[in-house]
């Protein structure tokens, strides 16, 4: 029999923590096949009565009592240096002790990325992680990346993120080999700054196994024009706050439209439920909730704060498919090229400075 996968929670993290937690948990437990085992970090005296509530749930289910938090407004170096023994301190501990095999909280990002970085470590030949996010597309998701955890990037940095995220779209979304672009202001290869064009140069003198496409603009993100896009996380973020934003705001037009008149009741009453459901699951953010932080020892998963169960659980369920892959051996394997040409390109500059 297969042995079950460990996802270690931070029980406490996000807006309306426990109740979301521990209601998506039970939610993602519904039709699951994969044997799975949950270590919920937080208060005992909130947790349990949740739980106990979901039967199935709390077969499963080992609750670790912390009495300490990290706040949502915590600052990141505030967040490591007094949150030793909090609910997400244990739970991203946990992967590193072996016991989980992958983390996941809805609490503070930058503290979740910090306390992440300390107890993990970065991947040799990683200079930051990154946050990877999937977004709707025609086909499917693409995989944008980095979405909030690096304001400014080093072109290097900006290559790291591409062998990144190629590895994570092709386990996440099964595509066997991710196209990959460089978020720019034009498909030209004079576009753009001197970080993206020198970004764009490595990619292509490192002959990595990627299927690299060069430069994408914002339109090409939906449009699905690349399965990767890589870009800083100053850009990022906004191009996902702005996305997000645009479908709920078109998901209150059609809202409205439908809810306006009797005519327009009537109207929509007709038109094909099945198709409406299938339209409104594809434009809710829940649906693709979760960003995984890349670059790490270890895997871990930010949830949204401002998630519900339905978003929480569609985090768990990220959580689960990349802890039963081979993901970071891959990102090991291209770093370690990335790592050949870049002494490569230092060898040559020292050899014409001799000269």
């Amino acid at each position: 029999m297969t042995s079950p996968l460990v996802l270690s929670i931070d029980a406490m993290g996000g807006d309306h923590a426990p109740d979301i937690v521990v209601d998506g948990a039970a939610a993602f437990l519904k039709g699951r096949r994969r044997p799975v085992k949950f270590l919920l970090h937080g208060d005992e005296a909130r947790i349990a009565p949740l739980v106990e509530k979901h039967p199935g749930l709390a077969a499963v289910c080992e609750i670790r009592h912390t009495a300490g938090e990290v706040d949502m407004s915590a600052k990141p170096s505030e967040a490591v240096r007094r949150s030793k023994g909090s609910s997400m301190w244990n739970a991203v501990h946990a992967v590193k002790d072996g016991e989980a095999h992958v983390a996941v909280s809805a609490g503070n990002t930058g503290a979740l990325m910090a306390i992440s970085k300390v107890i993990l470590r970065m991947k040799k030949g990683v200079h930051r992680p990154a946050i990877a996010a999937s977004w709707p597309v025609p086909q499917g998701y693409c995989t944008v990346l980095d979405v909030g955890a690096n304001v400014e990037c080093t072109p290097a940095q900006l290559v790291e993120f591409a062998i990144m995220g190629e590895a994570f779209h092709r386990v996440a979304r099964g595509v066997t080999r991710p196209t990959v672009g460089i978020l720019n202001v034009g498909s030209e290869q004079m576009k753009g700054d001197e970080t993206v064009r020198a970004a764009d140069a490595l990619l292509r003198a490192a002959n990595l196994d990627m299927d690299y496409r060069g430069y994408v603009e914002g339109n090409d993100i939906s449009a699905g024009t690349t399965d990767v896009v890589v870009t800083d996380g100053f850009t990022g973020n906004i191009a996902l706050k702005a996305a997000e934003g645009t479908a709920r705001l078109l998901a209150g037009w059609m809202r409205e439209a439908f809810t306006s008149s009797l005519i327009a009741k009537v109207g929509a009453a007709l038109l094909s439920v099945s198709g409406l459901k299938v339209l409104k699951s594809r434009m809710d953010p829940r649906s693709v909730n979760g960003g995984v932080f890349l670059g790490l020892n270890g895997v871990v998963v930010k949830s949204h704060g401002g998630t519900d169960s339905v978003g929480f659980a569609t985090s768990l369920r990220i959580a689960l498919e990349l802890a039963d892959s081979r993901f970071l051996t891959e990102i090991e394997q291209n770093l370690s090229r990335l790592a050949e040409v870049e002494a490569e390109e230092i060898a040559d500059a020292s050899e014409q400075e001799t000269a």
